[in-house]
């Protein structure tokens, strides 16, 4: 029997290829060369690649027995991941592999604007001994302010307390006994911008993080503050950057990571009072020989049939096929939770189980609830091995309940969750029809029927008549098409709770329009992530 292909699209270290191990017949090829690459896919079962490799439709249509893509690295722009699906090819990567190179990275980044290492390296080799134009500042004494506090901002939380800094933190799914387990003051946003002299952000990108440090929360800093981002690009509103460095509203900025990369033409780039690199967080051999090492891993366990841990887009491994539709409609399930969460941090989540599916294994469906739970809420990318790390890092408690009783469905899965403010959060979905149409059929122990939408809006208000017809034609007036609606009540002239899905992702300034408007106790809108 021939070996499984496995092809290498781009360089990797040797410990990559010792740790594939000889059950396979390596192929190697120059990922950027497109016809080499399309030729190469069509016997392969497995491909490794870093960045420059594009894994979209067209390469993934070229190999017809693929079975998994593995980025050697974090980032996924790179691999149509939407495509792969489609096709049955589970994507892999290596969330943890920069994570000490990132960190690091940063604490240069803060090094070096504290003492203008960069400019007075280069002034040296122009020639220029001025010692008193490059006088910097301690760090000793110094307050950090850290925003999002997942595994990379712990790493800085303890190197820069290591420096005799105090440290500062915002991250609204932290709970305080995490931060002060961390040793880390809990703050909000604007607490943190105002207090400290060093702010490093590590947010995930999303359409809520998008520009969330712009020129009103700049305007916020000390004159005497610098900010740094080595996370995602655009976290930070580079115009709105340029014109507080300009002005001098802040001190200095050190970016890795920009909007459009590279950065050709920014007006960034101009000015003496940043540091710039071009996206070096995970450029490290040891941050590269570990993404190498990982998905060398993961090929192996995918080419096997059994879990993988890093899968991005599937679960793998030996699951009942009666289980397996269960594990997307649970990830949508945690992102509806996290969302109904978000006003307040996690302290425990119960994932229940009710039905004919309790005979088989499925352990699974409490990893697809923790990974859709977390996929919006950290900086790092969630999967099936982290999940449960990233819920015992912020010391959520979590429970795998089963019943074998379900008076109403066939199967049904519940999310019940406690908040650090008292209130509890649960939603409940289930599969329908012949065609296991995924629907919610519970929020918060009000029973509805609502199939899954990328958008939708859920809001808790006192029951009393002409609600509907006021937030009608709010969202109408905003031209937001409501595509569906549902209405539920304990009781007439009680609380109702309506569950909404638009066309389309509604501002935040509506959101808020429409909560004062019905006078809402509950207006959130949750944005689904394929």
């Amino acid at each position: 029997m021939s070996k499984p292909v496995v092809l290498i699209a781009e360089e990797l270290s040797p410990a990559t290829v010792d740790a594939l191990g000889p059950d396979f017949d390596i192929h190697h090829v120059d990922g950027t060369d497109r016809s080499a690459l399309l030729a190469e896919l069509a016997t392969a079962q497995a491909v490794l690649v870093r960045s420059a490799t594009k894994m979209d439709a067209e390469a993934i249509t070229a190999a017809p027995f693929l079975k998994v893509i593995a980025r050697a690295g974090v980032g996924l722009d790179n691999v149509d991941i939407k495509a792969a699906t489609a096709a049955g090819v589970m994507v892999v990567n290596a969330p943890t592999s920069n994570i000490i190179s990132a960190a690091e990275l940063t604490v240069g980044h803060i090094l070096s604007l504290a003492r203008h290492i960069p400019a007075a390296s280069g002034a040296l080799a122009d020639g220029q001994w001025k010692r008193s134009k490059y006088t910097g500042v301690e760090l000793y004494e110094k307050t950090i302010g850290i925003i999002g506090l997942g595994r990379i901002g712990a790493l800085i939380t303890s190197r820069m307390q290591a420096f005799g800094t105090n440290v500062i933190a915002y991250d609204p799914y932290i709970t305080s006994a995490r931060a002060q387990q961390l040793g880390v003051t809990p703050v909000t946003l604007d607490e943190l911008l105002a207090q400290s002299d060093f702010i490093t952000i590590h947010m995930p990108k999303t359409p809520e993080t998008t520009g969330m440090i712009g020129a009103a929360q700049l305007k916020l800093m000390k004159p005497t503050a610098f900010v740094v981002n080595v996370a995602r690009g655009g976290l930070i509103d580079e115009e709105a950057l340029h014109e507080a460095l300009v002005a001098g509203t802040i001190a200095g900025a050190g970016l890795d990571v920009f909007v459009s990369e590279p950065p050709t033409g920014s007006p960034l780039l101009g000015l003496d009072n940043i540091i710039t690199t071009p996206h070096l967080g995970a450029s490290t051999d040891e941050a590269q020989e570990k993404a190498g090492v990982s998905v060398a891993k993961s090929v192996r366990l995918a080419l096997s049939g059994e879990l993988v841990p890093d899968a991005v887009n599937v679960a793998g491994g030996v699951i009942d096929p009666y289980v397996r539709p269960g594990i997307p409609l649970v990830e949508k399930l945690g992102q509806v939770f996290s969302g109904l969460a978000a006003h307040s941090p996690l302290t425990s989540v119960d994932i229940e189980v009710r039905g004919e599916l309790v005979e088989f294994d499925v352990s699974v469906l409490k990893l697809a609830a923790l990974k859709g739970i977390f996929t919006n809420v950290v900086s790092e990318t969630v999967s099936y091995v982290n999940a449960p790390l990233l819920a015992e890092q912020r010391g959520v408690t979590v429970r795998m309940l089963t019943d074998a009783e379900s008076p109403e469905y066939r199967n049904v899965i519940t999310l019940r969750g406690a908040l650090a403010d008292g209130s509890q959060v649960s939603v409940s979905g289930t599969l329908t029809g012949t065609k296991q149409i995924e629907k919610i059929v519970e929020i918060n122990g009000y029973d509805v029927e609502v199939p899954f939408a990328k958008n939708l809006i859920v809001m808790l208000y006192a029951d009393r008549p002409g609600i509907v017809a006021v937030y009608g034609r709010e969202f109408g007036e905003a031209n937001i098409n409501i595509a569906g609606m549902q209405i539920a009540r304990h009781e007439a002239g009680g609380k109702a709770l309506s569950v909404l899905t638009v066309d389309s992702e509604v501002p935040a300034g509506l959101l808020a329009s429409v909560r004062a408007a019905i006078d809402a106790e509950i207006m959130v809108e949750i944005d689904l992530t394929d």
